[in-house]
This record gives C-alpha cells, structure tokens and sequence, in this order.
C-alpha cells in the first residue's frame, strides 16, 4: 500500500532509522511496464508455499516510462510476421542484435496488448468503411482479438487513447500480485550477493522514502527492471525548465548499475537514443510522421530528406542507409547534418499536413482531426501542447521546430544498451546466446549472474519493445524467476554483510550531514560534504562536454574520453562524501551515484569501441566510419565486484534469420 504523498515540506532524516528485514522466494525490483507484467503473471506459475515480493522506489500507477500516458502502442504484431518484426528491429538498430531474444518477444507482445484491451484500454479501430474510430466509438467494432482492424500510424504501430495506460495496466497487477505483496515508495540502491554460493543473488537492500526505514531482503531470484537513464547528459532545457527532459527524470540507471555492481554482463552500453522530438516540449512525433503523414523541412523549406545530398549521404551506410525504413539514428544524421551545413533549423510542416487531410474531410472531421493533433501530446507529453498555447501555435496555422534531444541509455525504446540475458532453451539459439546456471539449466532473461533476471530497459540487443514488448518480457521473466526458485528450493540466501553494515552503507550520506551541518550557516556550503544537486550539474557538465552531449553536436573523441573518465573516477571518490539532509535528499544522492556508474559503462563502450556504430545518436571523432570487418560483433563488458575492476570485451553477433 502506498502511503500518501509526503506533507508540506520535506521528511527530515534521522540518524539510526527503523531496520525491515524480509526473505521471500521471488523479488521483483521495479514498477514499470515490465514490473508489472512480472506481477501480473508471477502467481500462475508460484508453488502454494512460495512468496513474492515486488518493491518500486514510486507508485505502480504513475511508476515508469508509460506514467503520463501514451497515445500509441508502438510494437503489435498483429497481420504481420515476427521474422518481420525481427528484420524490422535488426535494420533500425545498425544490424547487430540479439535476434532471439527479438523473436521469442514478438511471439508474445500480441498476448499484452489483447490484455490492455480487455482490461479498459480504448484501441482505435476502423469501421466498416475504414474511417478511424477512436476512444470508445472503437468498442463496436469489437477487439482485436477477435479481429478487429487497428488503426495502424505505421506498420507496427496502433493508436489508443492511452492518458491512464499505466493506471489500467497498473491496477491489473496489482490484483493480481495482491497489495499484501507490494512494497512501494521504497528505493533499493544495492543488490546482495550469496555470502556462501558464487555469484549468486541473494538480496537487496534500500530505503524508504517516506519514513526513515531500512529494508533489508533476501530472495532465492530476482527481477530487476528499472527503467534506463535520463538526466546522465545536460537537457537542452535549462533554468526554468530544468528537469524537462523526454524520458521520465526518475529513471537514474538503476537497473545497469545495479545488476553491474554484483558482476552482471553488460552489452552494447555504447549505444544511446538521441530522439528527434518537438523543440523544448519533447512533444512526440511519430504520430504527426506516421497518422497525420507531416514532412520536415530544413530552414530554407526544403524536403532535404528526399535530396539528393542525403541519399549521398546514406549511401555511405549501406546496406542500412538504403533500407526501405530509413534507421532511426541515421534520420537523426541527416538532420544533423542539416544543421551543421547552416541549413537549420528542422521544421515539421504541421499546416501542410493537417491542409493536405483536411482536402477529404468535412467541417466536423475536419474539426475531430485537429483535435486529435493536440490529444496527440495530451495523451503523453501535455507539456508540449502547454507551449503551444504559450507560443500561440495553432498547428493547422504555424509550423514547429524539431530537434534531437539530448542522449538517453535504454534497452525497449530505439535503443538496445542493457544487460547480456540468456535467450530461451530452444534448439535454433546458439549456444552462445543461452547462459548455464549453476545446475547446468538455462533458464530465458536471466543474467550472467545466477537468479538476476531482467526485462524491458534491462535487457540488452533487443530494442523496439516499447510499453507493451516491455510488459510481455517482464511476463516472460516471471515464469523462469519461478522455474529457478523452485529448482533451487534448498537454497538458503545468506548475506555477507550484517544489518548493522548494511544501514550504515545506506545512511552514511545522512550521517555526514548530520556530523557537519553545524559547521557553515549556509546549509549547502561546507568543506566537509558535497549536496546531490551539486553532484548533479557536476556530471551533466562532464559528459555534455567530453562525453558527447548537445554541446559539440554528440561528438566525442578519444581524448575527450580519457578526460571524462578521469572526472568520472573522482566522482565516485568524492560521493564518498555526500550529504543528505532529508529523505528526497538522501534519495537523489544514490540516484546520482547510480547514474555516474551508468554513464561510465557507456563511455567505457564507446572507448573500446573503434567506430562510430551509430551516427546521429553519437560520433567517435577518430573512428568516424562503419568497420564491419573489426567491429561487427556486441562490445560487452562485467564489473569484478571483488576485484574492483572492469573488463570489456566482443562476443561474436550470430545472424539467424536471413535478409
């Protein structure tokens, strides 16, 4: 159960908080789309004796990527294939995934998205003469399970009206998880490995955020599933508008750093999603490319993604370049490129688009149709249709910029950086992409280390899941979480660490406030304690400027990166010395030590990585080119947690579905 939002004011921390200590089975770490399918599908498969627990640092309803809502549903299978879906993803994604985790997904995405519906989820559908009925005018048509036709924006895409998305699919797991196995407003900032069994999970650990509690679990297997990063890099909005940003600002990298910090295998870290979005609102524009069918423009109004300068241009990535669907990081290169030319700056002709529709249309559709462009960002980015009304933007009168964002690490999305997972136990997965537990078993999603497992945002290779690929994944997960903890029913998790330990690990930020706060009348200047907020413009400095932010247009070179590194190193050092003065404090103060890890994983990808696999969401300076021929393989890299050292490394990609 949820307690109520915190009163006036922030909660003050105490120095020696209340200490939970729980041993369940199963711990699911998160409440996003992922989290929730887990926990909507762990029960089925759970013994009579067994116990689940699921923790996330927010609510389930708002919890996640999805919390604002959606107005499309970007991965449904539907009347095509998923050998399609797979080539689909494989194209955008510069040729180099996991197509078996991709497969075993597409085969399964169709089932959460037939339960959206069921549970509440308006789908626009197309009547009998093919006109698009949205919100409930589209329930006549009947669903989509029993055959009723979507109304697609693009070959994978169905519009919906999604404002309360995550509140549905919210309430669904939490009946049927049961609110007695739900732990929310609880942040966990450690995982625990088996004091007796190598490389085995054993627990976590976290706070919460509204009491001055510890908790301390133990678990025979455990879901990670905590979103990407975001506020890694400067956003382009500053001052005022700090902390817009596309991505929900919540999602600190805790599943990466996490899984990282116990010797998980991570993969392809270097690849970011730099999204191209409406300027300064982040509003979406798939739908205003694929439903509305608006073109951008360069600054002097030209189509410049039909000339002749970018078919050039693309031809130099082939056999991606010249792909029917355009990749998305190489749509971004060409807008760059726009810009760096002094062609800027990109427009998305909204007025021709809307005039060219509105051509068959009579008044009152005409009217519905402008509608739907605001329910557009209504839906999921309401800040963006705010700047419309304060910039007088009439989308049918006055065209609106685009522009890339600043670069976001995840794994559902456009992007495929996260954790190395097993593929199913099946007989065409190459060997090489199934990882053994312990008892020789091979069990779908789990990580390298035995019992982690992961889904949505976690798990790498494999992008183009979105809300709903991230949801049959987490019910993927759920039934091997089960199967391990069943095969290692025997298993007692013994934690290395005592409570004692564990407590002063999590509090000690609030212990130095504590020691030395007295000492200065201004409570965030002092010699002997740095605040998070500091720590924050601190980072996003370091890595707007060496690490490839909006600063040098993504760009990054090898010198630039021994110098980010360097600062990165003495972050780590000096968090040693934060302080936090209250909950939300000590809250941001472990958010912004996960992100520095995080974002070393990915530049340490990047550095190891001798090319610039992705133009237009990051370019390597020195190694500007595609090398196929060295490089077409994962770069994957592990964390010794004993050794404290890291180790980055190929593995061979497996190619097994053909063109």
């Amino acid at each position: 159960m949820a307690l109520p939002n915190k009163p006036l004011g922030e909660i003050k921390a105490v120095r020696d908080p209340e200490v939970e200590e729980r041993e369940v089975d199963i711990l699911i770490v998160g409440g996003g789309m992922a989290c929730c399918g887990a926990a909507f599908e762990v029960k089925k498969w759970m013994k009579d004796d067994q116990t689940v627990l699921l923790v996330d640092k927010a609510a389930l309803e708002r919890s996640g990527a999805v919390a604002q809502g959606l107005s499309a549903i970007n991965t449904y299978i539907g009347e095509n294939t998923v050998e399609d879906y797979v080539r689909m993803v494989r194209n955008d994604l510069m040729g180099i995934v996991r197509e078996d985790l991709i497969y075993s997904l597409g085969c399964h995405v169709d089932d959460s998205v037939h339960l959206f519906e069921e549970w509440g989820l308006p789908v626009w559908k197309k009547d009998e003469q093919g006109k698009n009925l949205d919100g409930k005018k589209g329930l006549k048509m009947g669903t989509l399970k029993e055959g009723a036709t979507p109304v697609r924006t693009g070959k994978w895409q169905i519009m919906i009206n999604g404002e309360s998305y995550k509140r549905i699919v919210a309430e669904a797991a939490k009946l049927a998880l049961g609110e007695e196995n739900i732990l929310e407003r609880v942040f966990i900032v450690e995982l625990l490995l088996d004091a007796n069994v190598e490389n085995q999970i054993a627990g976590a650990v976290g706070f919460s955020v509204r009491e001055n509690k510890v908790y301390i679990f133990k678990c025979k297997s455990m879901l990670v599933a905590c979103g990407g990063a975001v506020n890694i890099y400067q956003p382009r909005s500053v001052g005022e508008g700090k902390g817009r940003a596309w991505y929900p600002v919540w999602n600190s990298g805790s599943t990466y750093t996490l899984c990282m910090r116990v010797g998980a295998e991570l993969s392809m870290m270097e690849n970011r999603f730099t999204p191209a979005r409406f300027k300064d609102g982040y509003g979406p524009v798939g739908a205003w490319f694929l439903l509305f069918k608006a073109k951008t423009l360069n600054g002097l109004g030209e189509n410049y993604a039909a000339s002749e300068a970018a078919k050039a241009e693309l031809e130099k990535y082939a056999p991606y370049g010249t792909a029917a669907i355009t990749p998305t990081c190489l749509r971004n290169h060409l807008m760059l490129f726009e810009m760096k030319e002094g062609r800027g700056p990109i427009i998305m002709d909204t007025v021709t688009a809307l005039a060219e529709l509105g051509k068959t249309m009579d008044k009152k559709e005409l009217k519905h149709l402008e509608a739907e462009a605001w329910e557009d960002f209504l839906d999921m980015t309401c800040g963006q249709a705010n700047l419309w009304c304060a910039t007088n933007t009439e989308p049918e009168k006055k065209n609106s910029e685009v522009m890339p964002t600043e670069p976001y690490l995840l794994g559902s999305h456009s992007g495929c950086c996260g954790l190395w997972a097993s593929g199913p136990d099946l007989p065409w997965v190459p060997d090489s992409y199934k990882i053994k537990a312990d008892n020789g078993k091979v069990y779908n999603r789990m990580t390298t280390v035995n019992g982690l497992f992961t889904a949505g945002d976690g798990v790498g290779c494999s992008g183009h899941k979105f809300s709903s690929g991230s949801h049959a994944e987490g019910r993927l997960a759920a039934k091997q979480l089960v199967r391990y903890a069943v095969d290692h029913a025997d298993f007692t998790p013994t934690l290395a660490q005592s409570s004692e330990e564990l407590v002063d690990m999590v509090y000690k930020p609030v212990r130095t406030f504590l020691d030395h706060c007295e000492y200065t009348t201004a409570v965030d200047i002092n010699p002997n304690y740095i605040k998070p907020n500091g720590m924050m413009y601190r980072l996003m400095k370091a890595t707007h400027e060496y690490g490839g932010g909006t600063a040098t247009y993504y760009q990054t070179t090898s010198k630039s990166l021994e110098i980010v590194m360097d600062m990165l190193a003495v972050m780590r050092e000096d968090w040693e010395k934060i302080a936090a003065g209250d909950l939300h404090e000590l809250l941001r103060a472990w958010e912004i030590i996960h992100r520095i890890w995080t974002v070393e994983a990915h530049l340490r990808h990047i550095q190891f990585r001798k090319e610039t696999r992705y133009p237009g969401f990051y370019y390597q300076a020195d190694y500007p080119g595609q090398d196929d021929e060295n490089w077409f393989c994962f770069v994957n890299s592990k964390f010794d947690p004993k050794e404290q050292k890291w180790d980055v490394f190929k593995r061979d990609y497996v190619k097994i579905f053909k063109d």
